[in-house]
């Protein structure tokens, strides 16, 4: 067929479709055994899987030894605590320490580290903590970074943060790479020589796989051949020389979940487990309770498999259906009968519709167009606001900062992150994406909607800490980033004096951006940089028993402006609108 060059086509042919043949397929006790030292630099990966099964396998093999790890992770969350637990860990780098689903807040294991000095925590933001991992990628020793100007994480991280000037004098903040020793990842395949597919959004995407100075080890849902790797090439984030060893763990995201976005004909996608992350909740306020558990489902599992038995084939079929984009609808059937229909509401589902008029107005008057949805109670009214802008033809596009740009939102969960919400993208991207360009860029139009710990009189958020009672929150996570760059930021709090301070014990976010913070009782709006009562609730004896109420239960001299008046109560369809998304009550609460 081809004459004198026959046989140089049939070998070329025959390489190209063959497979590497490198084999690097093992346990995952073995990998562990094999490439983890301790005192290694081990960076727990998310893109958008967490490599759950992995970080188990750390605890399991290291617990009782002190391998003094130093551990990095966009957030510790979830069953992430076995870090802590399992008393492995020297230092821990990341953005959020505590819990985050169904609902945010703090977990009383990283307080406890934190109260007692027995685990360094050093706190970044989302943001920033990525470009750390993409300078040690690109081989840079530094990378600019905007979002921690004003910050208390810029004076606590001074050995890896410095500001200098530009060339034409202006002030830019820098951040020194992070190359930790070895990358934990997960994935839903790879080949046995080590080419990882990973589903978006990608959150932090791979790039610890290239800044880690000993490459990675992976673990995936299953191996699969180099055909599939072809097939999917657009999907796959990891290249084979990165990688150390590929190790087979189904659901080993578990429990937390994993999209399928673009391979649903070939795998299946599961949730996170919702009923698991709240036992494990309620078992890290007791000592006793949560050794149990590490024995139940750390330390007493000899390995994945014997995790996975226990779990049973019947539980990851139910997180495999309650993935499904359309599984909200039996969910939402199913928790009707204990929803409130009526038009009673709660002060908290006061705020969510409150908020939701505030972001929708501001996005109306300005011309915003993109919503960036914190968590909590900020996250349903951003929900809230989108549906009344696009029900009103006001073209909005909600976002969220580990790559989701474009979704609407379906009900029966509130959780910013859930899985169902995948599929409703107009993009899928990731961290450095949503928060380095589509908020950060001066391009941008886009207005946030943040929750806090606490509020001072000038709008500075505390979402990490107050050091004089030795008292840890969760962190930044994205909050700083998203202050930093958005036009402005409406923040949701409850209206309590230990919540609304004279002036916060830590800066996580600088005020400057700080429009208005919308409260249990109120809305206060910033007025020549300081917040001022604009509006009051419906209150039993009128106008002043409402404003003494507010100011009583505020830590400053709140002063109240000419022209406050009483806002209106929400409608039946604005509750109707929140309930449908927080039907189980997470955010908005069940009563008084």
């Amino acid at each position: 067929m081809f004459g004198d060059f026959e046989d140089a086509v049939k070998r070329k042919t025959k390489v190209s479709g063959a497979d590497l043949a490198a084999d690097k397929v093992m346990p995952l006790s073995d990998a562990v055994e094999r490439f983890v030292r301790p005192g290694m630099h081990l960076h727990i990966g998310h893109s958008y899987a967490r490599p759950c099964a992995l970080a188990r396998e750390l605890s399991r093999r290291f617990a009782g030894e002190e391998p003094g790890f130093t551990i990095s992770a966009l957030g510790f969350t979830g069953d992430m605590v076995a870090l802590f637990a399992s008393g492995i860990t020297r230092k821990a780098i990341a953005t959020f320490f505590g819990d985050s689903y169904p609902m945010p807040g703090p977990n009383p294991v990283y307080q406890a580290a934190y109260r007692d000095g027995t685990v360094e925590i050093e706190n970044w933001t989302i943001l920033s903590f990525t470009m750390r991992i993409l300078a040690g990628a690109l081989g840079l020793e530094y990378i600019p970074v905007r979002s921690l100007f004003g910050t208390t994480m810029a004076e606590e991280n001074k050995g890896d943060y410095s500001v200098s000037k530009t060339p034409d004098g202006r002030e830019m903040g820098f951040a020194r790479s992070m190359n930790p020793d070895l990358a934990l990842l997960h994935g839903w395949a790879a080949d046995p020589a080590g080419n990882v597919v990973c589903a978006p959004p990608y959150a932090e995407n791979a790039y610890s796989a290239r800044a880690a100075r000993e490459g990675a080890i992976v673990s995936v849902e299953r191996v699969v051949s180099g055909d599939f790797i072809k097939r999917y090439s657009q999907f796959v984030r990891v290249p084979s020389y990165l990688v150390r060893a590929i190790c087979p763990a189904p659901a080993g995201s578990h429990p937390a979940g994993m999209s399928n976005y673009g391979l649903e004909s070939e795998v299946t996608g599961y949730e996170v487990d919702r009923e698991f992350l709240m036992d494990l909740r309620a078992k890290c306020k007791d000592p006793e309770e949560l050794a149990a558990w590490m024995e139940e489902w750390v330390l007493g599992c000899a390995d994945h498999d014997e995790y996975l038995r226990k779990l049973g084939r019947e539980r990851v079929a139910y997180l495999e259906a309650r993935s499904l984009p359309d599984s909200w609808k039996e969910e939402l059937e199913e928790a009707l009968p204990g929803m409130n229909a009526g038009p009673e509401y709660n002060p908290v589902e006061m705020m969510v519709t409150v908020g939701a008029r505030v972001i929708a107005g501001r996005a109306r008057a300005n011309g915003y167009r993109t919503i960036l949805a914190g968590v909590g109670a900020s996250n349903l009214a951003a929900w809230l606001a989108y549906y009344q802008l696009m029900e009103e033809g006001h073209d909005a596009d909600l976002i969220a900062e580990i790559g989701f740009y474009g979704y609407s939102p379906q009900p029966a969960d509130p959780f910013i992150f859930n899985m169902r919400n995948v599929p409703r993208c107009r993009m899928l991207t990731e961290i450095l994406d949503v928060l380095g360009s589509i908020v950060g860029a001066d391009s941008n139009l886009c207005i946030g909607a943040l929750g806090a710990g606490q509020v001072d009189r000038f709008g500075n958020i505390n979402s990490t800490a107050v050091p004089e009672h030795k008292l840890f929150l969760v962190g930044s996570g994205g909050a700083a980033d998203v202050a930093a760059g958005a036009r402005e930021i409406i923040v949701l709090i409850d209206h309590l004096r230990f919540r609304l301070v004279e002036e916060v014990p830590y800066v996580t976010c600088p005020g400057d951006r700080i429009a208005a913070v919308v409260t249990t009782k109120g809305v206060l709006e910033k007025r020549d940089g300081e917040l001022v009562l604009t509006g009051y609730y419906p209150a039993e004896g009128g106008r002043d028993a409402a404003l003494e109420l507010i100011r009583e239960e505020c830590g400053w001299d709140l002063a109240v402006a000419d022209g406050a008046a009483e806002i209106e109560s929400p409608t039946i369809d604005e509750l109707k609108s929140a309930r449908i998304f927080d039907p189980h009550c997470f955010f908005l609460g069940k009563g008084d």
